[in-house]
């Protein structure tokens, strides 16, 4: 891609920097357009990717004569932006400190280091520093002091953030022009530093935060196929978990929308059981095995009492309550409004969740049983999901899609419930010798046959998304993934093609076509192409699998990150950013190539 190119087009072309506490968005023209402190889901910062006029940013403006380029540092989440005309050249590089301290304990602060590297002659440019705290609630007023910046917010609540630099503080905050005569850094943080900030502390949290990347990518399998891509993508993964409580986010982002103009705008910075359980499988997939017992404690944490049903969302630090609200003053992403904080959805019930989860502890009792101090309390998570399960799985619920409207016997939730007791038969045959297995194999059979008598549509000649509908959908594909059904069965087969044929438009997939509760969808729902992908390659046209995953990995941006959703005309990425849903499936798809690759 020219790097010209990456400024003039209508894509999501930010790349994430973060340090599992926090993260930010980075605009290929340098502006810092999203930061939400001190963690993922606190009020923003930044937000100008929600409204261009009041959201605030920070941005270096150069004469039109710099080139602009962006990547990554290798193996790292640290970002490089380059500025260079003929005669003059520059670097930012910008990360969130992260490494670990002698004590072993992890030094992420809630802070945003932004280092200036001259290469070469005397650039010059200006600076756009302005953060509106509090989600744009209420009016920022900066303030230059001895040491630093301030900026305040005193309206609906109080908050306060502060600026380092070793520029001058007077032309920096009134946009005046600078001059770049050798390296300069800028700290942006949360809290007031208790001992004096200069250059040299930042370039020290510089080489110890990519010492830490190199370090944790060096602990990642190499593949001999698509490397580059799954490094990025676990990296990307990594960013959306939250160290403090082992929660795994299913985006960055809030409100970005599915399709522009429309109001399918959700806030993505909670902990979905489902993402967050499939994200926690591939990493245990990858042998990161601390994020999986981070999260597998965060679980336990949440369901504390034997009969406490898991809702399908929770807040990273735990919090039950999602109550949602509309920020009504920003006019959101390219004028797509609401824009929206909080989460309706978490009072809905979802019967997938339990499959999901179950087969993730199952995965990580099965490849880490001999680390098996929270077995016991696992074993009585498994017990409560089957108990759960029994009583519910016949009964209607809102779907992996979140339908808002009424409740349906969706075929996936169908599915998953019976994944749940095969996995619970499955631990029970690790740890106790298949005691409990044996009673809770003719609920598996029972919930088989109902899914096989009811789902199946002669007249489509496919699985359909639900009972007695004849509306296909893309979850339905992964009925082979969690061996529900064999890849060779003609009726799987057939689903594969018939959903192929329907959703399958301009090389990208629809979730489903069916009107929901906001009318017809219109663009493609990233995961689902992988999902088809998979189910091609399983089915034996690998040949025809690889070519559109070699074409759809073509749809990332300019640093290799998805989104939810590509818009199917135009390819351009919509949706919130980045997607772990989309990152996941990248590996899991990717993995696969290569198992085959090495047979």
């Amino acid at each position: 891609m020219n790097p010209n190119d990456i400024l003039n087009n209508e894509n999501l072309n930010y790349g994430i920097i973060g340090n599992c506490k926090s993260a930010a968005l980075i605009n290929a023209d340098s502006s810092i357009d999203w930061c939400c402190l001190p963690q993922f889901d606190s009020p923003s910062i930044f937000a100008n990717i929600l409204d261009n006029d009041i959201g605030g940013s920070f941005k270096i403006l150069c004469d039109p004569s710099y080139a602009l380029n962006q990547n990554y540092c290798n193996k790292t989440s640290i970002l490089i932006t380059n500025f260079s005309n003929k005669t003059n050249e520059f670097e930012v590089l910008d990360f969130m400190p992260r490494y670990q301290k002698e004590s072993g304990v992890y030094y992420s602060p809630p802070e945003i280091i932004r280092f200036f590297k001259l290469i070469k002659g005397k650039p010059k440019f200006n600076i756009l520093y302005d953060p509106r705290l509090e989600y744009s609630n209420g009016e920022t007023s900066n303030f230059i002091k001895d040491d630093f910046i301030v900026s305040v917010v005193d309206y609906e609540n109080h908050d306060t953030l502060y600026l380092y630099t070793d520029f001058d503080k007077s032309k920096f905050l009134n946009n005046e022009e600078l001059v770049l005569e050798k390296d300069h850094f800028v700290s942006i943080t949360y809290y007031e530093k208790i001992n004096s900030f200069n250059i040299e502390n930042s370039l020290f949290e510089f080489e110890k935060t990519k010492v830490y990347w190199r370090n944790w990518c060096a602990k990642t399998p190499s593949f001999e196929l698509y490397n580059d891509q799954i490094i990025r993508s676990a990296i990307t993964l990594k960013l959306l978990t939250f160290e403090k409580t082992g929660a795994v986010l299913a985006a960055a982002t809030t409100s970005l929308p599915e399709t522009i103009g429309e109001e399918r705008n959700w806030d993505y910075r909670f902990c979905w059981i489902r993402d967050a359980s499939m994200v926690i499988k591939v990493f245990t997939k990858l042998g990161h095995q601390k994020i999986v017992k981070n999260f597998i404690n965060y679980i336990l944490n949440l369901i504390p009492d034997k009969n406490e049903k898991l809702q399908i969302m929770y807040g990273i630090d735990g919090n039950k309550n999602l109550a949602e609200k509309t920020l009504d003053y920003f006019k959101g992403y390219k004028n797509s409004s609401p824009v929206r904080i909080g989460n309706a959805a978490f009072i809905q019930k979802q019967n997938d969740i339990y499959g999901i989860l179950m087969d993730a502890i199952h995965y990580q009792i099965l490849k880490f049983n001999q680390d098996n101090d929270k077995n016991e309390e696992l074993w009585s998570i498994v017990k409560s999901i089957v108990w759960v399960v029994e009583n519910n799985w016949s009964l209607p619920d809102k779907g992996i899609w979140e339908f808002r409207n009424e409740d349906k016997h969706f075929t996936f939730s169908k599915v998953l419930c019976w994944v749940a007791i095969d996995r619970a038969i499955k631990v029970s045959e690790i740890i106790q010798n298949g005691i409990s297995a044996r009673k809770w194999r003719p609920l598996r059979d029972k919930i088989f046959d109902d899914i096989m008598k009811n789902a199946w549509n002669k007249k489509v000649g496919a699985f359909t998304q639900s009972y007695n509908s004849n509306y296909l959908d893309a979850s339905v594909l992964l009925m082979e993934t969690y061996g529900f059904i064999s890849p060779k069965s003609p009726k799987y087969i057939k689903t594969v093609k018939v959903i192929e044929k329907e959703l399958l438009v301009n090389g990208l997939m629809f979730r489903y076509k069916n009107d929901d509760d906001f009318g017809s969808p219109s663009s493609s729902f990233t995961v689902c192409s992988f999902w088809l992908i998979d189910s091609l390659f399983k089915i034996g046209e690998e040949n025809k699998a690889k070519i559109m995953f070699d074409k759809l990995l073509n749809y990332g941006n300019h640093l290799q990150l998805f989104s939810e959703d590509i818009d199917f005309k135009s390819k351009r990425l919509l949706g919130n950013f980045p997607q772990a849903y989309s990152h996941l499936a990248l590996i899991n798809t990717a993995m696969k190539f290569n198992l085959k690759h090495n047979e």
